[in-house]
């Protein structure tokens, strides 16, 4: 005997599979599409200089047209994992510029000789001028330089438990170089002749991006500030620094935001005093000495 189809059955059978392969057009109130909002940090970048928003705008992760990577990180140290891939550059041998705690830097490895002298072509400086190493740690200064005077009993203050107060911090301390330095560092000339007084000014930056990257490293990296190429001036803009250096054959940045012109304090600690040399961002301390300190 025929079993009789039920309409209302049929029916529903019909609307559940219609359902299931042609979703309805209507949305419940919690579905419909969001507003997106627009960040409030962009835009007042974009009211102050029209230029950056071409970069802060972009992925996190961009290369120009030259290839040069560019990677924007926020100071706070949210997102360091954008980070990578300047680590891996930097091992390969590239040049780019980080930020410090007080003004960018162009660096590059340490024992790559090759990427030192690009380094110095980069920024268009002469093979007489020493550069600075930027060290991960304490440890890292003992390594490359003799370190710093530990005290006597004859009432010589101990300068290396002074100097753990203030590192990290903006200064930059010249030292005698140990043997462990490579010579690409301190070179005199174009040959093969070196600078006999084996100097060279150790820094260790208080500054979250620069700590990330050097932490990231099995060694210190080389470093001298960016300024203009004509110009005794720092530039503390980076999309200015990537406009300037791009075309010269820079591999990345690290945009960090821009900074104030406010270098580090260098300190000689080569002579009998500890003498600043260069006052800046660091204050001057009770056992550091100036050049009208020692005048007669």
């Amino acid at each position: 005997m025929a079993t009789t189809a039920n309409p209302a059955s049929d029916l529903f059978s019909r609307l559940s599979f219609r359902r299931a392969v042609s979703p309805s057009p209507l949305r419940l109130p919690s579905q419909r599409p969001r507003t997106p909002r627009v960040s409030t940090a962009i835009v007042a970048l974009h009211k102050r200089n029209p230029k950056r928003l071409k970069y802060a705008s972009q992925r996190q992760f961009t290369r120009g047209d030259g290839g040069m990577l560019r990677v924007k990180v926020e100071p706070s140290g949210e997102d360091f994992w954008k980070l990578d891939p300047v680590v891996d550059l930097i091992n390969s041998g590239a040049v780019g510029v980080m930020p410090t705690d007080t003004v960018y830097s162009i660096v590059c490895d340490l024992s790559n000789n090759d990427s030192i002298e690009r380094l110095r072509r980069i920024k268009g400086i002469v093979d007489s001028k020493p550069l600075s190493i930027l060290c991960r740690s304490l440890r890292d200064i003992d390594t490359y330089t003799t370190g710093f005077p530990l005290g006597t009993n004859q009432g010589q203050a101990n300068i290396f438990r002074a100097v753990k107060r203030i590192l990290p911090g903006p200064y930059t301390f010249i030292l005698p170089a140990a043997k462990e330095l490579p010579k690409q560092c301190i070179k005199h000339g174009s040959s093969t002749r070196y600078a006999k007084r084996r100097q060279v000014g150790v820094r260790m930056p208080d500054d979250p991006i620069c700590q990330a990257i050097l932490q990231s490293l099995e060694e210190p990296l080389i470093c001298t500030s960016v300024k203009y190429l004509s110009e005794d001036e720092w530039i503390l803009d980076p999309v200015y620094i990537a406009d300037i250096y791009e075309p010269l054959g820079l591999d990345f940045i690290v945009d960090g935001g821009a900074r104030i012109a406010d270098p580090s304090t260098v300190v000689d600690m080569t002579g009998s005093y500890p003498t600043i040399i260069r006052q800046g961002k660091g204050p001057k301390l009770d056992w550091m000495v100036t050049g009208t300190d020692q005048e007669v």
